[in-house]
């Protein structure tokens, strides 16, 4: 089972389909954006969904699961033809078949309707993205915006020292590759991604003034949005049983030894991080297992209740999830508080400067689709727009 927990802004521009920033991507509160708090996707400790709250079924393994949701149709069949430019069911599943992987890894209990259900949302997600997709790519071509190497490269090095704490680019390359997805790949969606800000630029020339008295009306009107929770930073080294050993009780408990002699190594001494980077399943052993500031409820309940137990600088015993045993070190705490205009202010001014480039970004992109050919094949046209699939709030 994986856990991934890294800074949010490498994950904003690792899937493919989020090239087009903005589209859909929720704002962060002003109030994190100017007391430091980053909201890493969390190895769903943090953001997984409590399947038990939602279904009283049996058990699917997740090779059941992803069975349950496996396209029946043929790799290359046309999903959507925009302006005469074929998108198949193979493009899409590339995309969509990672994400269900994860959520069948992550959900071993969801049941068959709750997952299928969900392939159906997130295919058509990704497949309108890739409309976009198609539709900004090609007014890249036509206004002869072309990106070279070095900004590549330096998008790429600004990308890895922006996270906490600053990575190599060969750490960069572990997280990428440890979610499934090929560096070239990655790189190639920067590549595209710089094109659509040049093209963006050139549609919206003007600058988005965005003055201290917005900002100030904003925060007055929105208090909730400057209260912060107690929350505490920790690290954590995760050591999974194999889903897939012929024997789970047997992999369970070699890899509750294999915790509790990395612990015992530990109280002895040993380097946390260290550790972390050569024996934590968790993509965040990268960082030395630092999973960054987190609220109380945003981890499932054992790791959430032990890590906010614990004084700042201690090691927690073993503490069994359904990911596997953890080793817990509270690093940093933050009590409770409300973050001051005077603390909020920077942030506020870019969050609403975002927005306002957002809605430019969604106008002009609806203006391409009303002018775009977009043909999709008979008993493939999309439904009408439903509400965001929700998950379980943590109990």
């Amino acid at each position: 089972m994986k856990c991934f927990f890294f800074n949010a802004k490498v994950l904003i521009i690792l899937v493919v389909f989020l090239a087009v920033c903005g589209l859909s991507c929720k704002q962060k509160s002003s109030g994190q954006a100017d007391t430091n708090i980053s909201e890493p996707a969390q190895a769903k400790i943090e953001a997984e969904p409590k399947a038990e709250a939602i279904t009283k079924t049996e058990p699917e393994t997740a090779t059941n699961l992803i069975e349950l949701t496996a396209p029946e149709e043929s790799a290359d069949s046309v999903a959507v033809t925009v302006n005469g430019v074929d998108i198949t069911e193979d493009e899409v599943q590339k995309i969509v078949q990672p994400q269900l992987e994860k959520m069948a890894q992550q959900n071993k209990q969801l049941p068959p309707a709750f997952a299928q259900a969900f392939e159906k949302q997130i295919r058509q997600q990704i497949l309108d993205k890739m409309v976009v997709i198609q539709l900004l790519d090609e007014k890249v071509k036509e206004s002869n915006i072309v990106i070279a190497d070095e900004e590549v490269t330096t998008q790429i090095q600004q990308i890895a020292a922006a996270q906490k704490p600053p990575l190599s680019i060969d750490e960069l390359k572990n997280i990428i590759a440890s979610q499934g997805y090929a560096f070239d790949d990655w790189k190639n969606e920067i590549r595209k991604q710089l094109g659509q800000q040049k093209l963006f630029k050139s549609q919206f020339p003007e600058n988005i003034n965005i003055t201290e008295e917005d900002a100030k009306k904003h925060y007055d009107e929105n208090p909730a949005q400057f209260e912060t929770k107690e929350q505490v930073r920790a690290s954590h080294i995760l050591i999974t049983p194999k889903a897939d050993a012929a024997d789970p009780n047997q992999e369970k408990a070699k890899a509750k030894a294999k915790a509790e002699d990395l612990l015992k190594q530990i109280k002895e001494g040993a380097d946390f991080a260290a550790l972390a980077k050569a024996n934590s399943d968790c993509p965040s052993a990268a960082q030395g297992g630092d999973l960054n500031f987190f609220g109380k409820g945003k981890m499932v309940p054992p790791f959430d209740k032990a890590a906010f137990a614990m004084e700042t600088g201690k090691i927690s015993d073993i503490v069994e999830t359904r990911f596997g045993y953890h080793i817990i070190k509270v690093t940093d705490r933050k009590e409770a508080g409300t973050t001051s205009f005077e603390q909020a202010k920077a942030g506020l001014i870019q969050q609403l400067a975002q927005k306002k480039q957002a809605e430019m970004t969604n106008k002009y992109i609806d203006s391409l689709k009303a002018a775009a050919n977009i043909v999709y094949p008979p008993g493939k046209e999309p439904a009408s727009a439903a509400p965001p699939m929700m998950a379980p709030q943590p109990r």
